[in-house]
């Protein structure tokens, strides 16, 4: 029996519809529904059970689990309540490491690109506790998320106990199937393609940095297919643990986001660029790009989606289509 917590959620639910493809009917997934629809995310799988994480301490007990998948937090980038984010994302991460190490079950859980804060200092994946303790996020979410990659670092590196596998997986910019409920969290194509459809113009930042184009902010844009990879070849290795990057090492830019969508619809770009509103320019990102050596490194070779493949791939089999669910 596998866990996954989140699991109703954009990329857990696509590892759920990954463990069913591969035959794995006994998925308990445990997360909240609420009133955004998510349960349409699961409503083609099959599930051994659903618990409420306000009951999941009482579940787990006497269990017997083959892994946990911890994709559950809050995860939006605005979030202002520190009380529930640390709650959420730092203790229940903590307590369900805990478990996994005392029962000896494996332990694969979401960290994110959010603890790089503004890529001063690059993105590399460095488990070190003084690599982590130098990181300086943005945002209450990228903190909570590195404190937690921090308790991790230093339990190994006092040697302390842990569970027989463990990995933090560092996610950069995912987009595809399921992630319809997230409102503004949406990635830029899911909001925008009903623009595209329509054939309105496409509004993207203009460049407020001298050097850089119009459109040509850059991140590392990754398909939820590859990062779903990631995660089943880590449950099939169960030899590899450590903190790693997600992403496709190659970053690239927002217009190249919006052209390709446009080419998978066999549709004229039509593209506008409006000013940065003042209140972000300050802080905004211009460049992110995973450092992926590392997941190489420790034997992974699935490869990744080009952004055109996959871009396609989402357009023609989900955004533009009746049912764009998983």
């Amino acid at each position: 029996m596998l866990l996954v917590t989140g699991g109703a959620g954009f990329i857990g639910s696509n590892v759920v519809a990954a463990l069913n493809d591969a035959g794995r009917a006994d998925v308990v997934v445990c997360d909240v529904l609420g009133h955004e629809g998510k349960w349409r995310n699961l409503a083609k799988r099959q599930l051994a059970d659903f618990v409420p994480p306000a009951e999941l301490a009482d579940w787990l007990n006497g269990r017997s689990l083959d892994a946990i998948l911890h994709l559950g937090a809050i995860s939006e980038t605005t979030a202002t309540d520190g009380d529930l984010v640390i709650e959420t994302n730092f203790r229940l991460s903590l307590r369900l490491l805990d478990w996994c190490t005392e029962n000896a079950v494996p332990f694969i859980y979401a960290s994110s690109a959010a603890t790089y804060g503004d890529g001063a200092q690059g993105f590399r994946d460095d488990a070190s506790v003084s690599a982590l303790q130098a990181l300086r996020p943005m945002n209450l979410y990228g903190w909570s998320k590195n404190l937690f990659d921090l308790a991790v670092a230093e339990r190994a590196a006092r040697g302390e106990k842990l569970p027989p596998q463990w990995a933090g997986l560092k996610f950069f910019n995912v987009f595809g199937p399921n992630e319809y409920h997230k409102g503004t969290m949406m990635s830029v194509l899911a909001r925008r393609f009903g623009d595209i459809k329509a054939g309105h113009a496409v509004q993207l930042f203009k460049s407020h940095r001298e050097g850089i184009a119009d459109g040509d902010q850059r991140r590392d844009f990754i398909y939820v297919d590859d990062v779903v990879r990631v995660m089943m070849w880590l449950l099939a290795t169960p030899s590899v643990s450590g903190l790693f990057n997600v992403g496709t090492g190659r970053a690239r830019s927002f217009k190249d986001l919006m052209l390709a969508a446009y080419a998978a619809l066999g549709a004229p770009p039509n593209i506008d660029y409006i000013d940065m509103p003042e209140s972000i320019r300050g802080s905004y990102q211009y460049f992110t790009q995973a450092e992926v050596d590392r997941l190489h490194g420790a034997g992974y070779n699935g490869g990744f989606t080009p952004l055109e493949d996959a871009v396609a791939l989402y357009v023609k089999g989900f955004l533009d289509c009746a049912d764009r669910y998983r």
